[in-house]
């Protein structure tokens, strides 16, 4: 497992207490490193402890994902609202761009898949995909053929969201999900900054 430091920053009293409330209330010790990070984060994120069944993670898969945002790894978000929840670095994020909402009318898909393809064509291979809203935009990764380094797929909704994510679990690409109709762009900014913050040694 990478020793490499991420991110630094300051701890607040509060979000501390939170981390202790939570560590109170689930049993966390027995994930592997990183999982326990993304699971604690996005727990934390949601007040909700349903997220410790629900996540799947494979450590081997985080472990190459942070050590690829170390490296300078593209962060890609599918709206706005994810974009804005990575705190540690600037997301790509084409949904408000008019160039999506051209190509969207033009090849008939949702503005968030067109924002994955205009994505691509400027980060290449080796980015971290996040999509926390469009489950469309989780469809567009997969069927454009992006060659990630993550794939953080935890799209919420009653539409879409659960096949695809099991659509993307089946890929067989590096991939963080869950299993439930629930998620958001709350969740899927919390599971990635989870590996861009915290330091985690073998």
């Amino acid at each position: 497992m990478s020793r490499t430091s991420r991110t630094s920053r300051t701890v607040s009293a509060i979000e501390a207490e939170s981390y202790a409330i939570l560590r109170s209330r689930v049993d966390t010790s027995a994930l592997a490193p990183w999982t326990r990070a993304v699971v604690e984060r996005v727990v934390h994120a949601t007040a909700d402890p349903g997220y410790v069944d629900d996540l799947v993670c494979h450590e081997p898969v985080l472990d190459a994902a942070a050590d690829a945002l170390a490296g300078g790894a593209p962060v890609v978000a599918d709206v706005g609202m994810v974009a804005a929840g990575v705190t540690a670095r600037r997301a790509v994020c084409h949904v408000a761009d008019p160039a999506a909402a051209s190509l969207a009318e033009r090849a008939g898909l949702t503005r968030s898949a067109a924002a994955v393809r205009l994505a691509h064509e400027e980060v290449g291979p080796g980015a971290v995909w996040v999509v926390g809203c469009a489950p469309t935009a989780l469809e567009e990764v997969l069927a454009y053929g992006v060659d990630p380094a993550l794939v953080v797929g935890l799209p919420v909704g009653f539409v879409g969201a659960a096949a695809s994510k099991a659509a993307l679990r089946a890929s067989g690409l590096p991939a963080v999900s869950n299993v439930s109709e629930k998620g958001g762009s709350a969740v899927a900014a919390a599971a990635v900054n989870a590996l861009l913050y915290r330091e985690v040694d073998a």
